[in-house]
């Protein structure tokens, strides 16, 4: 039965003088044990009839039945056992196997693809999971670098701003430096002009003072001795008063009229006495 390479056997009562393909008695189910896990289909009051009869099951047939609990039925059976006795002992024993069969992690070939699928998904996720892992720290490095570079650049930029502005306060110290002597000169020559002329106009102050009195003076007597009249008087103002106007100040001037007034004073007396003689 089945297919090439996909066996599938027959549980049939048969006789033991008959072949294993040959005729048999009855047939009792259908085992697949390439299935995952093996499958197969019973008829298990059937099979429990033929093994009270005597059948004797084979070694594969007896796994079997033992699985579905029927060799513990006709082990009962044959103790003279109650039913209920018999249907609550396969009962707990088919749990029993279930809880077994669960806990060896026993799986079928589905089970294992969906397994194999599951792994390998995992195993996709974990790699993709490290390589965005490693991307991140590639990125967070380049990051780093850029920024240390950013503030590399940063600092030179400062330090060039700074002894740009140290050579630049340099030069204007050494311009101010060499501009403060010419500078000097030149309010050296400024304030001495207004000092000199203040002098010039001080001496020419002092000559004008000191000039007038000589002249006067020695004008002043020759019109004394010589001029026996008033009118030597008022000669004499004329020649005293050109010789103070172009040169003397306003004090000068004064100092002129004062000794014209003397010098006619002198001379009154002397045209009294001319008078009285």
């Amino acid at each position: 039965m089945g297919r090439k390479k996909r066996p599938v056997y027959a549980i049939v009562a048969a006789d033991t003088r008959s072949p294993r393909d040959g005729r048999y008695i009855e047939d009792l189910g259908r085992y697949s044990p390439l299935d995952e896990p093996a499958s197969y289909e019973l008829k298990g009051d059937r099979i429990l009839h033929w093994l009270l009869d005597g059948a004797q099951p084979s070694e594969t047939v007896k796994a079997l039945l033992s699985r579905e609990g029927i060799m513990l039925e006709l082990h009962m059976r044959r103790k003279n056992r109650t039913e209920e006795e018999i249907t609550s002992a396969v009962a707990a024993h088919k749990t029993a196997r279930a809880e077994k069969a669960a806990s060896s992690g026993k799986m079928t070939a589905e089970q294992r693809r969906v397994k194999a699928m599951k792994d390998e998904i995992k195993r996709a996720a974990e790699r993709a999971a490290e390589a965005a892992k490693e991307r991140a720290g590639m990125m967070a490095k380049a990051k780093e670098e850029a920024a240390l570079m950013a503030s590399a650049s940063e600092a030179n930029r400062e330090a060039s701003s700074r002894a740009a502005a140290a050579e630049q306060a340099e030069a204007n110290a050494a311009q101010a430096a060499a501009d403060a002597p010419v500078e000097a000169s030149a309010q050296v020559v400024e304030d001495a002009a207004p000092v000199a002329e203040a002098a010039a106009v001080a001496e020419v102050a002092e000559v004008a003072e000191v000039a007038p009195e000589a002249p006067a003076a020695e004008e002043a007597a020759p019109v004394a001795e010589v001029a026996p009249e008033a009118p030597a008087a008022e000669e004499a103002a004329p020649v005293a008063s050109p010789v103070a106007s172009p040169v003397a100040s306003p004090v000068a001037s004064s100092e002129v009229a004062e000794v014209e007034v003397e010098v006619a004073a002198e001379s009154a007396p002397d045209d009294e006495e001319t008078k009285e003689s």
